[in-house]
């Protein structure tokens, strides 16, 4: 008679993958942020998220990927408002 269930898989791999999900969902909602507002700051946290995600096997690839792709576009909106006004902050 077996009093606890046989384990299936490694312990903590299903919470390792829920923090991936939770990074790859971050980098997107940041990088979507920092296309407005900050994104000196969220473009490279959304990049080093989605990274993150990637690496740690995430469910969400497609998340990640706009992610990455989101916190470059920060940097590259910033770098031609740079261009346009010749200062680090820009205003509308």
């Amino acid at each position: 008679m077996h009093l606890t269930a046989p384990a299936t898989a490694r312990p903590g791999a299903r919470s390792r993958t829920r923090d991936a999900d939770g990074m790859a969902v971050a980098s997107f909602i940041l990088g979507l942020l920092g296309l407005l507002v900050f994104n000196l700051f969220l473009g490279p946290t959304a990049i080093v998220l989605a990274a993150a995600a990637l690496w740690r096997g995430t469910g969400r690839k497609g998340r990640a990927y706009l992610g990455m792709g989101l916190g470059v576009a920060d940097l590259l909106v910033l770098l031609a408002f740079i261009q346009m006004d010749s200062t680090l902050s820009w205003s509308f």
